[in-house]
């Protein structure tokens, strides 16, 4: 069966996608305004995420070492958890990588990808930040209800928090950097302006840090962008010029022909091409500044 792409889908479904994702519309309010636009075509539900169709690794994958640990949360929410992976045949401490996920909880496909950093020969760690309110649901739909309740700022030391149990573990060398998608690659750019010692940062379509908070950022940066993702992209430019005043380390790519979530293979947005050099330079982003 041939795979479904973005250019199955009316750019008018496309949009409508995008905010479904960010919340703007429940899945029936998606569905039911794409109509109009699919008939006779592709349904509108093909968009929706098919985790069990698009897992690139598994538990049971001898190569890695994986299971949920918890760590203290700053906020007096008790207790945090998270996915820590590492590769089975490890000698001594490896550098770690913070994959932090989207607007909905440590979902299957974020998992997936601490798998694969791990299979990359680095301690990985998810935090799930849905954890104090019971953990990633099994649906995105519920995540992301229970993701928009929790306060910003508390998650936002939840990760910090995050960064620094990883750094401390004795698994890991204390060289620690950071990747994220969509909302965590908000996460991401912030945790460059939080942590002093981050070895290094790479947002994927993420919200750029505020252009005040520039200065603090000591992290090298690679800043991965979709070419149509006119919401993020319009902060690029007064971003990149911040980082050069202040001298920062950073690199853009921005992927022709893609869109907003083009690296999440669980959906039809994913670019397959795009999706696998944006994950080559990362590891080898991490790989120059980890090592």
């Amino acid at each position: 069966m041939k795979r479904l792409t973005a250019n199955d889908f009316p750019r008018e479904v496309l949009d409508l996608f995008d905010r479904y994702v960010h919340g703007q519309l429940t899945r029936r309010e998606f569905l039911d305004k794409a109509a109009k636009f699919t008939a006779g075509g592709v349904s509108a539900a093909a968009l929706l995420p098919r985790y069990g169709e698009a897992q690139q690794t598994n538990w049971a994958d001898e190569r890695i070492e994986a299971a949920y640990v918890e760590y203290p949360s700053p906020q007096g929410a008790g207790t945090m958890r998270g996915y820590l992976v590492k590769p089975a045949d490890a000698a001594g401490p490896l550098p770690g990588i913070v994959v932090v996920h989207e607007n909905r909880g440590l979902n299957p496909h974020i998992e997936d990808v601490v798998r694969r950093a791990a299979m990359a020969n680095f301690v990985a760690f998810g935090p799930d930040a849905l954890y104090p309110l019971g953990g990633y649901p099994g649906n995105d739909d519920d995540g992301r209800t229970m993701q928009s309740s929790r306060d910003r700022d508390e998650m936002m030391e939840d990760f910090v928090a995050a960064v620094e149990f990883l750094q401390d573990h004795p698994d890991c060398t204390g060289r620690v950097g950071a990747t994220g998608f969509c909302y965590g690659g908000g996460v991401a750019n912030n945790l460059a302006v939080r942590v002093s010692d981050l070895g290094a940062s790479v947002p994927f379509y993420g919200g750029q840090a505020a252009l005040e908070d520039v200065p603090r950022i000591n992290a090298p940066l690679l800043l991965q962008y979709a070419s149509d993702d006119e919401r993020i992209n319009a902060g690029i430019p007064a971003y990149e010029e911040a980082l050069t005043a202040n001298g920062k380390q950073f690199t853009t790519h921005i992927y022709p022909n893609t869109f907003h979530g083009f690296h999440n293979d669980s959906t039809p947005r994913y670019d397959e091409a795009a999706a696998e050099l944006a994950w080559q330079r990362t590891i080898d982003f991490f790989n120059e500044h980890l090592r």
